[in-house]
């Protein structure tokens, strides 16, 4: 029979790391006990209080009804009077394209496997709609993709190249950083510049994508003056970045976490609209600590923040970066100063990410108000390993641990 554990005067002092730890224990024992473990995959731990999976029918992150997503204070007013579609973020990526093709005839769509919808759907029927000439399928070469993008940008198209996943995105590594990039310094006053350039591409773990398929490469892009990097978190959020990007007169790294291409559902305006590229958005607002993250780790925050506000009696503030660069820092400073302490996540590894940016700009700028460091909960610097991708990213029980962290120093 296990003993009772002693209660001394230090387990006093920490009760919740203590009970925290127990469980961690207990769970982990039976875990080595075990002879065989039979899961293909990596998964959250038998009787798991945190590391539950997330229920995207319920998760305040979406918009469950109409009325939720038209009274979104950044859409024009129109839009807010008009109707909404169920879509998942596939499908909001696919209406977004169709309304940029169907509104500017400079719009041209094309990637591998493009015509035919593509690996995840979001071209479906738009070459059949608009035509072999404005949405097509090319070659299996990514620089030879973005080059062909570049050259049709420097014309005055607006073309949206698709990476068929971030992990192939680095041979055309090249062309964004020496040629998109740099197009608008280099040319000067002439007027040339890739503008209207959209290189689109699924990127994040899926769960058992392994070292090419689940990869998670924006903090490359976030060095480099001259490329807007967006990630969307929702199907909503998708369509109106997307919109903004394809109109933006710099070329833009759309980013879209291919986890949430099916999961995350919710009511999207059917009109075309555009979000702000250059603002982060407060999804919660709170007093004792800041929650900031991007893309798919939100609904981890989300659900850690509600267990730690339940366990510690605090009120967290969520902060959607959406776009990682430039990044608003206005927004992050401003809440920090208010709350004091602050926690960035994200699902790319920890070193020279964007979560290493966020903190140096926090200490830089709300050095005087801070009253604890800066937490970075973020994947660890490994290739992602196929069946242990759970183990590698941010999960609940890591954000929960590091906003307890945080408000206990």
């Amino acid at each position: 029979m296990e003993e009772e554990p002693r209660v001394t005067a230090a387990s006093k002092r920490q009760p919740f790391k203590s009970s925290l730890q127990t469980q961690h224990n207990s769970d982990f024992s039976r875990c080595c006990h075990r002879k065989t473990i039979s899961r293909p995959y990596s998964a959250h731990a038998p009787n798991a209080r945190l590391n539950l999976p997330i229920d995207y029918s319920t998760t305040p992150l979406l918009n469950h009804t109409s009325q939720s997503a038209l009274s979104h204070p950044e859409l024009p007013q129109n839009v807010r009077q008009s109707k909404t579609q169920r879509q998942n973020l596939f499908q909001a990526v696919n209406s977004a394209l169709r309304h940029a093709l169907a509104s500017d005839e400079r719009v041209l769509l094309f990637g591998e496997d493009v015509a035919f919808g593509g690996v995840f759907r979001c071209s479906m029927n738009l070459a059949s709609d608009f035509g072999a000439e404005r949405v097509f399928n090319t070659p299996l070469t990514e620089q030879g993709i973005v080059g062909f993008a570049i050259g049709l940008a420097l014309e005055g198209m607006r073309p949206v190249a698709e990476i068929q996943f971030a992990d192939y995105v680095y041979p055309a590594f090249d062309q964004l950083v020496n040629e998109a990039a740099k197009a608008r310094f280099r040319t000067g006053s002439t007027g040339m510049h890739c503008g209207g350039l959209v290189v689109r591409m699924p990127s994040g773990a899926v769960g058992h994508g392994g070292i090419y398929h689940s990869q998670s490469p924006e903090a490359l892009f976030t060095h480099i003056p001259g490329l807007h990097v967006v990630i969307p978190r929702s199907p909503s959020q998708a369509k109106g970045l997307l919109l903004a990007a394809i109109a933006c007169n710099d070329p833009v790294v759309f980013m879209e976490p291919k986890i949430l291409y099916r999961a995350a559902v919710e009511q999207v305006p059917v009109e075309g609209y555009t979000l702000p590229l250059d603002k982060a958005e407060i999804l919660k607002e709170g007093k004792d600590v800041t929650v900031i993250s991007y893309g798919t780790p939100l609904y981890n925050c989300s659900s850690a923040i509600e267990a730690a506000e339940k366990d510690f009696g605090i009120k967290a503030e969520l902060i959607d970066l959406r776009t990682v660069y430039p990044w608003d820092r206005q927004t992050i400073l401003e809440s920090v100063k208010k709350t004091g302490r602050a926690v960035v996540v994200h699902e790319s590894m920890v070193n020279a990410g964007v979560g290493a940016e966020v903190a140096a700009t926090i200490q830089e700028g709300a050095f005087l108000r801070l009253e604890a460091p800066v937490q970075r909960i973020a994947g660890w610097s490994t290739h992602m390993g196929l069946v242990h991708e759970k183990f590698n990213i941010p999960d609940i029980a890591r954000i929960y641990d590091g906003i307890r962290r945080t408000i206990e120093y």
